[in-house]
């Protein structure tokens, strides 16, 4: 029932945001803009976005073994590609971690599953804003200031609440008195996620901090190819500027991020010279780009399916 309910609120903000977006823009022109696209940029973009997997599969790696997990690379990038094929049908951009989550238990312990998953998006988070930060002093001069300021409260809170999860004594002793399925003291579920993600080390988050820098700066560049896709020249720096919000964004209720990415999307590009439909229509370029690009899980996963289901043929023979 529960889930109905989250499925039921995630489509009625996608459709509600939608609408507003609809109100406020030319549905023809969107449409015509989108009509002229150049396919071979498109297609660019969709290359970029599984080619990241492979990246983002390197970052998780890291972060096993600094929590001493022995897990083949290969299964993580197979992981990877499962998880963004389940990303087309769980109505969110985060769903696929609930199932890489759900299969690397498998391999290692659930709590060392779940904190190392939650680390590795974290991490790719508090770059993209580091990023950004540094970016700044390049923004236009119609840039808003409240995105300057979101930027460096972004920036902040994120390193922060880093440090903070890596130093687990700190929120022990914050959180200390909430019951036990919440506290991050004793043996709850809180607590031993907190001990897994403070088991990874500072050295292993450090080297997941600079592969997030190195998926960021891909990140903004396949934004870069679907932009060229419109015809459009946004610089490179300042996509690195509106990128963390668009990525912010996707921890909202929605199908993926659609209807509250595409709200945001004439606001933020205005300051670059985007007509609010061309704004709309990038946004929903991106949108496609990433979501088809969970049709290479496909197979992975009918591969890995068939293969798992051999090898416990084989293993009950």
């Amino acid at each position: 029932m529960r889930k109905h309910a989250a499925n039921l609120l995630k489509i009625s903000i996608t459709l509600l945001g939608l609408f507003l977006v609809l109100r406020q823009v030319d549905l023809n022109a969107i449409l015509d803009i989108l009509r002229q696209v150049n396919l071979g940029w498109v297609f660019v973009s969709f290359m970029l976005v599984n080619a990241s997997l492979v990246l983002r599969a390197y970052r998780w790696l890291l972060l096993l073994r600094g929590v001493g997990a022995s897990v083949r690379f290969g299964r993580l990038v197979e992981l990877y590609f499962v998880g963004n094929f389940f990303n087309m049908f769980l109505l969110s951009g985060f769903g696929g971690d609930v199932v890489r989550v759900l299969e690397s238990a498998r391999d290692v312990p659930g709590s060392v599953a779940a904190g190392t998953v939650i680390l590795d998006r974290f991490t790719g988070l508090v770059m993209l804003f580091v990023m950004a930060l540094f970016a700044l002093p390049w923004r236009p001069d119609n840039f808003p200031v409240w995105l300057t300021w979101f930027i460096i409260a972004g920036t902040a809170g994120g390193l922060g609440l880093l440090v903070l999860l890596m130093q687990g004594s700190w929120l022990r002793r914050l959180g200390g008195w909430l019951p036990e399925p919440l506290s991050p003291v004793g043996s709850g579920p809180i607590a031993r996620l907190l001990q897994a993600v403070e088991g990874c080390g500072w050295r292993a988050v450090g080297g997941a901090l600079a592969v997030s820098l190195l998926f960021n700066l891909m990140l903004a560049l396949w934004w870069k190819t679907s932009s060229l896709a419109l015809g459009l020249d946004v610089g490179y720096g300042y996509l690195a500027l509106v990128v963390p919000v668009l990525s912010v964004l996707l921890l909202i209720p929605s199908v993926s991020g659609l209807g509250t990415n595409e709200m945001a999307a004439p606001t933020l590009f205005a300051a670059a010279g985007v007509t609010a439909e061309t704004a709309v229509a990038l946004s929903l370029l991106n949108f496609l780009a990433v979501r088809l690009s969970g049709i290479l899980g496909a197979p992975v996963y009918l591969w890995a399916t068939v293969r798992d289901g051999r090898r416990a043929k084989a293993q009950s023979g």
